[in-house]
């Protein structure tokens, strides 16, 4: 009989289907709960900008959606995966723990704890606590280290050989201020060598540009038209990935762990220009195939002249979804 999964995440970019299979095939039996009360732009805008904007939407969500569902199952492990989106107070995590005494609990945190302190308060309820923060897992002794992962997709796209890339370098992410600084950055400081560019920075909603015009210096001189207020599909991203030579990545204020396009990177075997200086404590790191932008910019680097070098089998799949998911539903048979 197949072990019952309770799967609580984010809607972004439809990672939580990707989860969903890959726990099928393990042998787990899954119900799928969104973390928060709406996907709207709008809603999440305000509910990043503080919880309290989405309080009465998220308690009837849960009374109406949420608590009749999981009333009805027995589940052996609840799994929340934490990122900006999570709106679950410790009182509602706490009734599903009640509800379900005999589950074990497991908590991947989707980024640095500095990032997410409303999702501390449910720490309490967690049996197990996990996070891609490098430097939050130093820091404190509550969380295990557990990097984040690539799905078959990117895997697919790393197996196939392309005589002719359309884009030298690429980027598609959320304009975080820091991360729209620093890939700007990087994009003008390459543009010389790598003129075939894909730049492409969402932003969530007018309201959110509106936050960040007002209270972020980063986007002082930023214009409405610097954004795309059109989020691009995974199957639009994957396309874009499977076109470019190079990805460009900056993590966000306060975060030291690898973005998931990081570990995507890896997955398709393209190669990684980044802001992250923690990148070279990973044992996939390659100075070859990851350029770690400081400011400033070797032209001559073989990096940019030279093809992606494969790294070690072992290495490479331990950052797949399936080893990721393997590692924190199987916890307790360790």
């Amino acid at each position: 009989m197949n072990k019952q999964l309770l799967l609580i995440a984010p809607v972004f970019f439809d990672y939580y289907k990707e989860m969903i299979k890959e726990a099928e095939v393990l042998g787990y039996d899954v119900d799928y709960v969104c973390d928060a009360p709406s996907n709207t732009n709008i809603s999440k805008a305000l509910g990043r900008i503080n919880k309290k904007f989405i309080e009465g939407a998220t308690m009837k969500y849960y009374l109406k959606s949420v608590l009749p569902r999981v009333e009805k199952k027995k589940y052996d492990i609840v799994l929340i995966v934490g990122g900006m989106t999570f709106a679950f107070t410790p009182s509602m995590i706490g009734r599903i723990k009640e509800l379900n005494p005999q589950a074990r609990f497991v908590m991947y945190q989707w980024d640095s704890e500095k990032n997410l302190p409303y999702s501390t308060g449910i720490h309490q309820y967690i049996d197990q606590l996990y996070t891609f923060d490098l430097n939050d897992c130093e820091k404190m002794d509550k969380y295990k280290f557990l990097p984040l992962f690539y799905t078959r997709t990117y895997e697919e796209i790393g197996k196939k050989k392309i005589e002719q890339y359309d884009y030298d370098c690429s980027y598609v992410g959320t304009a975080h201020p820091q991360k729209y600084r620093d890939i700007n950055s990087i994009s003008n400081a390459v543009k010389d060598i790598m003129p075939k560019q894909f730049i492409y920075h969402y932003m969530p909603s007018k309201l959110k540009y509106l936050y960040h015009k007002l209270f972020a210096p980063e986007f002082k001189r930023a214009k409405l038209d610097d954004f795309k207020m059109t989020k691009l599909s995974t199957n639009e991203v994957m396309k874009i990935f499977e076109k470019s030579k190079c990805i460009l990545d900056a993590p966000q204020a306060g975060q030291t762990g690898l973005t998931i396009r990081t570990i995507e990177c890896l997955g398709a075997k393209r190669k990684l220009i980044t802001t992250n200086k923690d990148i070279v404590k990973y044992d996939f790191y390659n100075e070859n195939n990851i350029l770690v932008f400081d400011g400033l910019i070797d032209k001559n680097a073989s990096f940019f002249t030279s093809n992606y070098q494969d790294i070690d089998k072992k290495i490479y799949e331990k950052y797949s979804l399936r080893e990721w998911l393997f590692y924190m539903l199987r916890g307790d048979e360790e």
